[in-house]
């Protein structure tokens, strides 16, 4: 019996681990390039930060619209199908250069419907992995493989062909989403989950230390949005080859599988609190050391280094911390928050101000300031591990 069971569950696990998986080999490519490819194109930089800022605008409020109405219907696995079709139907548009009108318009249909897909993932499979966070870093481990592989690959790609052919890039991983969504199991919620009046979120919102933590949430995200928006640029504008930013990119990629795969030994020895202090921590040091050591190469590995830290242990800590506070019918609400507050909200703010900082003051002084966004994030971690203390999470 024990068997069977464990061969069900690795049954359920494969799929969403090929989901994962190509996902994050689209965003693999596309978010490191994307803004040397509008670069590409001819624009200038702050235009590039309005259009690398429509992904962060289209997750203040797709996830949450999409996540409410997973929760009623209980169609998950059906939405993240109609998610990747639109969203590769409306990638063809990238071939034709319409101008940066046309680019954002083709952009934001795209995000519309795949910036809600991580979300409607971690609900759907928040089932199989039941608290399990050892077996949740299993899946999730085979994302950043996806994104390891085509952040290398597109790197040495475009080296040598240029950037041309980013939007057959786009096409192809796109393509490959969508063929995976329809090899997850169809799986809906019971209709008492999925059709019953939606439970009291606006209670757990009232808590003071969920509010403590989506505002440490959004500080941290917007920290790192000087990487995930301006470290291709600002590497290129130190005469770093294409080649080795894809490299750089991937050294981080590696820490983050690391950690995905060792996590289940690592994540019970502190409380879920005293995780975001050291991955606010660890995010201050790496972006003042990435925007002031910038021209040293061993400055900008340490900070990719820290990645295991800054971002994959604060990931999964945060989807515990939903998890915790947002069960059952509130769960695929509580995941879409998540992302709409620190991908959404955070993303818009970080990239239209790194980008007006950038423009003005250049991209070192960028990293400084995510530097002090970080310390303000590990201020409101400080505060809600205060307020847990009777009853740590």
């Amino acid at each position: 019996m024990a068997q069977g069971a464990a061969a069900a569950s690795g049954r359920q696990i494969v799929p969403f681990a090929a989901l994962s998986a190509s996902y994050f080999a689209h965003i693999g490519f596309f978010n490191p390039y994307l803004p040397l490819w509008l670069k590409d194109l001819g624009f200038p930089i702050f235009t590039i930060s309005l259009l690398a800022s429509v992904q962060s605008v289209t997750r203040v409020f797709a996830p949450y619209a999409w996540g409410a109405l997973s929760d009623h219907t209980g169609e998950r696995v059906k939405l993240l199908r109609i998610s990747a079709a639109v969203a590769l139907a409306a990638s063809l548009g990238l071939w034709w250069h319409g101008g940066h009108w046309w680019v954002g318009l083709v952009l934001l249909v795209m995000f519309t419907h795949t910036s809600s897909m991580m979300s409607l993932t971690e609900a759907a499979m928040a089932h199989v992995v039941a608290g399990d966070w050892g077996r949740y870093g299993r899946i999730r481990l085979w994302g950043s493989t996806g994104f390891l592989f085509t952040v290398l690959l597109a790197g040495g790609w475009f080296e040598h062909f240029g950037m041309g052919h980013f939007p057959a890039w786009a096409g192809v991983t796109l393509a490959l989403v969508l063929w995976c969504t329809w090899r997850l199991p169809d799986a809906k919620e019971s209709p008492a989950a999925a059709h019953e009046r939606g439970a009291p979120i606006g209670a757990v919102l009232r808590q003071p230390v969920v509010r403590w933590f989506f505002v440490s949430l959004l500080f941290h995200v917007m920290a790192h949005f000087a990487v995930y928006a301006f470290l291709s640029l600002y590497l290129d504008s130190l005469g770093y080859s294409k080649a080795a930013i894809g490299a750089l990119w991937a050294v981080s990629v590696v820490m983050e599988i690391g950690w995905f795969f060792v996590q289940g030994r690592f994540l019970h020895r502190l409380p879920l609190t005293g995780w975001l202090l050291a991955c606010g921590a660890a995010t201050a040091l790496r972006m003042a050391a990435t925007g002031g050591l910038g021209q040293w190469a061993w400055a900008i590995l340490l900070g990719q280094v820290l990645h295991a830290i800054t971002f994959a242990a604060h990931h999964t800590t945060c989807i515990a911390v939903v998890s915790h506070y947002f069960p059952g019918r509130l769960r695929g609400r509580g995941q879409a928050l998540f992302t709409v507050i620190g991908y959404g909200c955070g993303g818009v703010l970080g990239v239209l101000a790194g980008g007006a900082l950038a423009a003005r003051h250049g991209f070192q002084v960028v990293f400084l300031v995510a530097a002090a966004l970080a310390l303000l994030a590990t201020a409101c971690a400080w505060r809600m591990r205060r307020l847990e203390q009777p009853a740590a999470v």
